[in-house]
Formats: C-alpha cells, structure tokens, sequence
C-alpha cells in the first residue's frame, strides 16, 4: 500500500488538485484578528527600551534614585525624638548600623539578600515611627512615648482634637496617620531594597568602602572625635530602640512592684474618729485648676498678667476676710493626663502613668476625699464638667453625688475642649450642691477646665447674677480666636494660656468672696504644666497650690510648712512631691497614722 509524505509528488497540471493548490497560493489563507494586533509591550520591556534610547538619562535616573535611597536610610537611622533636636548638624554622623547592614548585603547570597533588605526597611519604619511619636509625646506631655503604657492614650487624643478642631478633622488626622506609617513602610522597604542590589552590583567597589567606612567609625569611636557638638561614631538608631526595650521591660516591672506599694497604707486603718478632725464642720473644697503650672508664674510672657490676677485676688480676700498660704507641688504628670494629677493628690502614690491608676483605681486605696466620707462627719460630692461619660472612679473617690456635664444645667456653647466656662461651673455648684441646706458640712472635689488647651476661643467673665443657663456665652464665644489659629503659633499659644489661667483664678476666687462663709475651706492647685511647646523645654513639674480660709486656725495647723503668704507662692517655697501632700494633709490636721497593708 502505498504511503505518501509531505514530499510526495505534486498533482499534475488540470486536475482538480492542481486547480486548488493554485487558488491557495494566489488567495493567502486570512490571518486570525488577534495576530493582526500586535500585544502591546510590558511596563518592563518599554523601560528597557527607554533605556537602551536614552541612556545618560538612565543613568542620572538611577543614581539619583540610589542616592535619595542613601540619604532616607542614613535620615532615619539618625534622626532625633525631639523636635528642636531636628537640624541639619545632627545628620553629619556615620551610624553604625548603616555600615553593619552594608557588611550584612555584601555576604548574602541574592535571595536572603532580599529578605535582609526588606526587613531592614520595616525595621527602620519602626525606628522612625517610634522617633515621631517621642517627638509628638514631648511636645505636649514632656517624655518620650512608652511602649508598655501610652497606647491606651492615643484614642484620648483623638477625641481631643475631635473636641477641639472637629469630627472631620480628627478622622482625617487618625487616616492620616495611619497613611502616614503604611507610606514610610513601603517606602523605606524600597530604599533598603535597592541599596542592596545597588551593592550587589558594585561588589568589589562597595566592600572597600564598608571597610573604610567600619575603619573610620572605630577609628572616631575610640578617639571619642565629635563634631557640631556630637559624636561621629554614631549608633543612634539602635540606642533609640534598646531605649524603647528598656522602657517597656522596666514599665512591666514597674507594675507588679506598684501594686504592693498599693497595699500599703499609712492611714489604711485609721479609725473614722481619728482622721481629721481639726477640720470638723469645715465646708472644704477642692479644686484643680486645668494646665496651672509654675511656667503661669514665672514665665515672662504668662507671668506679668498671671502675677496681677494673683496680687489682685489676694486683696479682693483679705479684704472679705480670707487669708492663704501657697507653696509648690510636683506633678506625676506634665502637659495632659489630669487624672494622674488628680489621683496622685488624693491617694498618696505616685501615679505617673496609665498602667498605674488603673491599679490603684482597681483597689481600696484610702483617697484624701474619700477619708472625709469615712468619718460620717461631711457629705461628699464632686463636680466635674469634663466628665461627658461613664466614671467608676467615683465610688474610689468616695463620692457621694457626682456632678458631670450633663447635671449642671448648662445650655450655652462649648469653648473648644471645655464644655463651660468656669465661672458657669462654679455658679451651678452653688446653686445645686453648695448653697442648699444640709445636715453636714459639704467635702467638694471640683475640677475646672477653661484653661484646658488649646487655649481658644476662652471665655470671659460674665456678671454672675447674667450667667443664667450659659446661654450668656454664645456671644463671647463667637467673638473668640480659632483654636486652629492659636495652636499653631507658640507665642499665640503662650499668651492665651496666661489669659486662662487669669481667667480662672479668678472666676475661682470672685466665687470664694460672694459665696464662701467663716468655715469654708479652699484648697486649690494645677494638675500639670502646659505642654512643652507653653512650659518650655525641660521646664519643671511644679505646680502652685493653694489653702485659703477665713479661721486663722486652719492656717495655723500648716504654720510649719514654711509656704508662702498670698495666692502667690515665692520661688524659693518648699517644693514636694504630688504624693506627698496626702499625708501631710492628714497629719497636720490631727489625723493619726494606722497603717494597713504592705
């Protein structure tokens, strides 16, 4: 049988065979549509192409991009956490970790190469988002940030600057953020990446400057060389974070130790009868005053207004028969968190940080208020128009009522953070706690907000007998500076800071004249300083604290404690620790010591 092949012989001229084969050859068979369209090229091969076209250009390109890459990495390894730190002398350093992570590419083969590069980068995101939030926390809270204890802070952020420049605004700033750290991730990956490839392809070149480099560092590191103040041999990336480490190892230990401080108390077991009763049927009041730090007193732009409030309403009190004696406290916090303040005072603990007051607010630790509600001999209530939502702290307080924004009746506008001015507060207080007839005499807890920042728009004082339901305000409030126009601007910053604290020293005080009697009792003191960018940088943690009273006797009993006379406390006035006023409170006013616990 037959078998035929491609080379088989052709069909002969007019057969049919020959006829078609002749068509086909003179009709070529029809190309398919997606032939006829030739596939565009890939992002890759058209840069290939530009390349191969353009090269100089290529070749700037790329060593432009290299060098950007360089001088991202080198920036964030040394970076400072503060921001007068950031200049441009502090970048003129080697880091070591630079010319380790150079050694680390040089030796790895392409692909751990890779992996190395990348976790470098989030390595760096790291170091540059912890830099940033030390930078955000000494601004306004005079520390660095704390791994183990100041996440928990960062919702009451938001919702201050929810409260104090609007919703939109806080969502924005809480993406931004949020944009911000995905941003630097990836951009720092694709830095670290690309230098290492950029020394893959120099090899030999690269080794001999890692070298140099290494040998110089030594070389600065031994001698201990500097320049612009700082040392050349510079490891401030890994010192920033082995600060970090240390920081959250050292907070953790920090709790367990706490919590048997705690326990310990030295009026933990005072018999009701025997805590103070040099203060009995006294109406005793105290009160914070927001951010009244010594900077409100001392400083020279807050100061000369700050001091005439003082002078004056020390006059307007002798005059209707009270007298007052001042010294220093030093906060457990600086530029926010009042209620470590708050806390420290009427515990007698040190409560810097939020681990901290939840332990203690967790227990039965005896507060300066709530010894006041053990002895059965006064009626405790607090008076709190920052509270805006649910408060378990007030059973550890040893309040009996507690007043929060909501019970004071008020229908005026809010001044940025604060929800009423003081002088309102103040007045409500009066109206439904402390100008009503009682059994007992009243133990008070008030805590004012006016001069809560940013300090804008403030209000001002109103007659007391035109405060009404607040609605008084709206007009004062409309005619206010923007809190985004203040809190921007530092010396506009520092100067409406003195006028709050003006303002509310003296609505406290106009108070205390129309409404205080022979037995009232006030004793009242900033939580904090202001925020560094106020304050000043490593300003001090002391605060003015005041007792006032018409019987000389109550005065008497602090005789010994050396402060000064007035509302104005001296420079030289004895300075104490927060935690310290609980206890000499107590003795001086005839308390005795039965300690519990330890």
């Amino acid at each position: 049988m037959p078998v035929f092949t491609r080379f088989s012989r052709p069909p002969q001229p007019g057969t049919p065979g020959a006829e078609a084969e002749r068509d086909a050859r003179e009709e070529p068979e029809p190309v398919p549509a997606e032939v006829e369209t030739p596939a565009p090229r890939s992002r890759l091969a058209r840069l290939r192409t530009w390349r191969t076209r353009h090269p100089r250009a290529a070749r700037a390109l790329r060593l432009t991009t290299t060098a950007l890459a360089a001088v991202l990495v080198l920036g964030a390894l040394l970076l400072p956490n503060t921001l007068p730190a950031v200049e441009l002398d502090r970048f003129a350093r080697i880091p070591a970790e630079a010319v380790i992570g150079a050694v680390v590419m040089l030796v790895l083969p392409r692909r751990p190469r890779r992996v190395a590069a990348v976790l470098y980068g989030l390595g760096l995101t790291a170091l540059t988002t912890v830099n940033l939030l030390d930078m955000g926390f000494n601004e306004y809270l005079g520390r660095g940030f704390n791994a183990a204890l100041d996440w928990d802070l960062l919702p009451d952020a938001q919702a201050y600057v929810e409260d104090t420049l609007g919703g939109g605004v806080a969502t924005a700033a809480a993406v931004g953020a949020v944009v911000l750290v995905l941003f630097v991730a990836a951009v720092m990956v694709a830095a670290t990446v690309r230098l290492a490839d950029a020394l893959s392809r120099h090899r030999v070149r690269a080794t001999k400057g890692a070298l140099l480099a290494g040998t110089v560092w030594v070389t600065c590191a031994a001698l201990g060389l500097t320049l612009f103040g700082g040392p050349i041999a510079s490891e401030r990336g890994a010192g920033a974070l082995r600060v970090h480490a240390q920081r959250t190892v050292q907070s953790l230990r920090d709790e367990a130790a706490f919590e048997r401080e705690a326990k310990a108390d030295t009026f933990g077991n005072t018999p009701p009868g025997q805590l103070l009763p040099d203060l009995r049927g006294k109406d005793v009041i105290f009160t914070f005053i927001e951010s009244y730090g010594r900077s409100a007193i001392e400083d020279p732009i807050m100061a000369p207004g700050v001091g005439r409030t003082l002078d004056t309403s020390t006059e307007a009190l002798a005059k209707a028969g009270f007298h007052a004696r001042s010294g220093w406290l030093t906060s457990a916090t600086y530029g926010g968190s009042s209620w470590l303040g708050h806390s420290t005072t009427m515990s007698g603990l040190w409560i810097d940080n939020q681990r901290r007051y939840r332990t203690v607010t967790a227990g039965d630790h005896l507060t300066l208020t709530k010894a006041f509600r053990k002895t059965g001999a006064w009626d405790t209530v607090g008076v709190m128009p920052g509270v805006q939502k649910g408060w378990p702290e007030e059973k550890w307080y040893g309040l009996d009522k507690l007043y929060d924004a909501f019970d004071l009746g008020y229908r005026g506008p809010k001044f940025s953070w604060s929800t009423m001015p003081d002088q309102y507060a103040l007045e409500a207080f009066q109206r439904r706690v402390h100008g009503k007839k009682r059994d007992k005499p009243l133990m008070s807890f008030v805590i004012l907000t006016s001069s809560h920042q940013p300090w804008a728009p403030l209000p001002k004082m109103v007659g007391w007998d035109e405060l009404g339901d607040g609605s008084v305000f709206d007009a004062v409030q409309k005619a206010g500076k923007k809190a985004s126009d203040v809190i921007t601007d530092t010396t506009r910053s520092r100067q409406e800071y003195g006028k709050s604290i003006q303002y509310s020293v003296t609505s406290l005080t106009q108070w205390l004249e129309r409404y205080g009697t022979d037995d009232t009792v006030l004793v009242f003191l900033g939580d904090h300083q202001p925020m560094a960018r106020v304050s000043g940088n490593r300003a001090s943690r002391d605060v003015p604290v005041s007792i006032v009273a018409k019987d000389p006797k109550v005065l008497d009993k602090v005789a010994d404690w050396n402060w000064t006379e007035g509302l104005e406390p001296d420079r030289d006035a004895p300075v104490w620790k927060m935690s310290a006023f609980r206890d000499r409170f107590l003795k001086a006013y005839g308390s005795t010591p039965h300690a519990s616990g330890g």
